[in-house]
């Protein structure tokens, strides 16, 4: 290699030095310059690996590039290389052609054999990638080398990975589109992922001009393990092949968006099948497609997949392997359950189940039709679960909350919602789950209460033969948060949170060392006493009138040394007809019985319902109930006996400003 190569590779690396005169050799600038900061020269040898360094000086071709031509070269950091365990290509980090970030356009091709091509994508946040390496954005340089050619380099935090070819491969496969892929699938190094099933049901279905379309797609492939159910196969019709293809959009998986539906080339009048990437926190990254309209072979719902070989790049997009197909629903709950427990999404639920003898799995099993709220394997890293993981009787009332004898999916949940009906009873006698949606469409969010836990639905609809299975990011009925923090996060009791942050009657209920019992008014309560006294209503939500909203909450909330159980107050009730509860200032006095598995508690001769009972909590209890304990004498006021805080201030004002002016005088 000449010496005025090895300058023009070295101008190009050396990247803390690109401030000076660009037609200088930065290698020489490097070297004479003794002014440069120690500081400099760390950052020099954080961020030009010597490996790549090397592979750079090794490489004929990357120096002539370096030496003669424009360029674009993409650096990986050191930390990616301490990642990275495979061979390194310098030449696919390389094209013939000088970009900066801002001139990128949607692919180069690079300058490896075939010049395979190199995929521009950028997210949300406005950051670049070049396949599924981020582009730091304030690393890079541009320059002119001795030649006058422009060049830039670009550090990138991953290394790029190309197609990779077996070592005795008979072919010579250079930058195979994904049919290509597919028909020379046992010669590529796929991890033993071998994908021969689903090639024969593409070549049966005469799909191949799909995976041979020119352009830039994601192509989804089920590895033949997947195919382990005899029938299954059969079912990878015209249609289902479509939905493992993304037209037009390249995704992959550090670039993709979470949860960002894109219309699947299975998107017509009569079906419509979207598809979707997601990261676990385990890192974990899984695919689903989601038929919004289905037809009499595809059923509507949401089917998962994880991707066990992701990113391989091809000619004309890039490709994942996924561990089942899409699309196709032909497994029951309890086999879901099996098949995400032994290593998938729902390890840590399945593994629960089965440490408490498997009963519950039985229990779901026998159900002809089901849905089941599933915790994630992070919603059972929770403290308060170790401890109660020991006592099965608990952990089997705990794991029954999560069972629902219905089909419910989204659709479901948003009528009974919109009906005001949004409590659904589990397995568990008298045990309901409340459900509320904010927002529409794809931006809505779905949260669930059990047993005093308020849980977010983090991927719903999981579609299985008998029902359905929702994902959720708690484990109900293990309370974590004391009463302040429940009102504080719960969308049903908003205003009574709101009501006690006036006059700090809120601040009492992070206290540990106590017992509260709450009778919380949900918000439509409060929106009833509107109608029925409207004049009350108004001054209870006024800063100004913070004594009144006090003294109301203070008689809804009984502290003692023990929490009061709708089961307690009614066995109460029976015993002595009525109950009296202490309160902060006085006592609450009232009846509570059980109509048709519902509770109603009897105060000031009106029947109160009972939204939900037993709401649990750290340091208390929560009853959510349909009327606030109120009467319109609460917040009377006559004209003239009370003077509101801003009035005061306004007489002060005018007396001090009197009483000035008579001095002045």
């Amino acid at each position: 290699m000449t010496s005025s190569g090895l300058r023009a590779a070295a101008a190009l690396l050396l990247l803390c030095a690109a401030t000076f005169a660009a037609a200088a050799e930065l290698s020489d600038k490097l070297r004479d310059d003794s002014e440069l900061s120690q500081s400099t020269a760390k950052s020099f040898r954080r961020l030009m690996p010597v490996r790549f360094y090397s592979q750079v000086e090794q490489n004929p071709i990357a120096n002539a590039t370096l030496t003669l031509r424009s360029c674009t070269i993409f650096v990986p950091t050191n930390e990616a290389f301490q990642r990275y365990k495979g061979s390194i290509h310098v030449l696919y980090h390389i094209t013939t052609a000088a970009f900066s970030k801002e001139q990128l356009p949607k692919s180069v091709s690079s300058d490896m054999d075939g010049n395979p091509p190199l995929y521009i994508t950028k997210n949300r946040n406005g950051d670049i990638y070049v396949n599924n390496a981020r582009i730091i954005p304030s690393l890079s340089v541009e320059m002119t080398n001795r030649e006058g050619k422009r060049q830039v380099m670009h550090i990138i935090d991953e290394v790029l990975q190309p197609l990779s070819v077996q070592k005795n491969a008979k072919d010579n496969i250079n930058n195979p589109d994904a049919m290509q892929f597919l028909q020379m699938a046992e010669q590529l190094e796929l991890n033993d992922f071998h994908l021969r099933t689903y090639r024969s049901q593409v070549t049966l279905a005469k799909k191949e001009s799909v995976y041979q379309s020119p352009g830039a797609h994601t192509f989804l492939i089920p590895i033949d393990e997947s195919f382990k159910l005899s029938a299954r196969s059969g079912l990878v019709d015209a249609k289902v092949i479509d939905g493992h293809v993304i037209p037009n959009t390249v995704i992959f998986t550090a670039a993709s968006q979470h949860d960002d539906p894109k219309t699947s080339a299975a998107f017509e009048d009569l079906l419509k099948v979207t598809v979707s990437f997601f990261k676990q926190k385990d890192g974990k990254m899984y695919v689903k497609s989601n038929t919004i309209v289905g037809d009499a072979k595809h059923r509507e719902g949401v089917v998962l997949a994880e991707i066990v070989k992701a990113n391989i790049p091809v000619q004309n997009g890039v490709v994942h392997l996924i561990h089942r197909p899409l699309m196709i629903i032909d497994t029951t709950v309890t086999d879901f359950l099996k098949e995400n427990g032994e290593n998938g999404a729902l390890r840590k639920f399945y593994e629960v189940i089965m440490d408490n003898g498997g009963e519950v799995l039985d229990d779901i099993t026998n159900l002809s039709e089901v849905t089941i709220l599933a915790p994630s394997n992070d919603a059972w890293n929770a403290s308060l679960i170790e401890n109660l993981l020991r006592n099965r009787k608990k952990m089997r009332e705990i794991l029954n909350m999560h069972i629902i004898r219905d089909r419910l999916n989204v659709d479901k949940i948003r009528q009974k919602n919109a009906n005001m009906i949004a409590q659904v009873p589990t397995v568990n006698n008298n045990t309901f789950l409340y459900f509320n949606v904010k927002g529409e469409g794809t931006d809505a969010v779905i949260t669930v209460e059990g047993g005093g836990v308020n849980a977010t639905i983090i991927q719903a609809d999981v579609a299985q033969t008998n029902g359905y299975v929702h994902i959720i990011d708690r484990v109900l009925g293990v309370p974590h948060t004391t009463v302040l923090g429940k009102l504080e996060s719960d969308p049903m009791m908003s205003d009574t949170y709101k009501m006690g942050q006036f006059s700090h009657f809120n601040d009492q209920l992070n206290n540990t060392q106590r017992r509260f019992t709450y009778f919380v008014p949900r918000d439509k309560g409060w929106q009833k006493t509107e109608l029925d006294y409207p004049s009350a209503h108004k001054k209870l939500f006024m800063p100004d009138f913070s004594y009144h909203s006090k003294s109301i909450l203070e008689r809804h909330l009984a502290i003692a040394d023990h929490v009061f159980t709708m089961k307690d107050l009614v066995q109460y009730s029976e015993q002595a007809g009525n109950v009296v509860l202490p309160t902060f200032r006085d006592s609450l006095q009232l009846r509570v019985e059980e109509e048709a598995g519902r509770y109603v508690i009897i105060w000031n001769y009106k029947k109160i319902n009972v939204y939900r009972p037993d709401v649990e909590c750290t340091n208390g209890i929560i009853h959510v109930i349909d009327y606030p304990l109120l009467e319109e004498k609460d917040v009377v006021v006559s004209g003239g006996s009370y003077l509101t805080e801003s009035s005061i201030c306004i007489i002060l004002a005018n007396l001090i400003m009197i009483t000035v002016a008579k001095i002045l005088n």
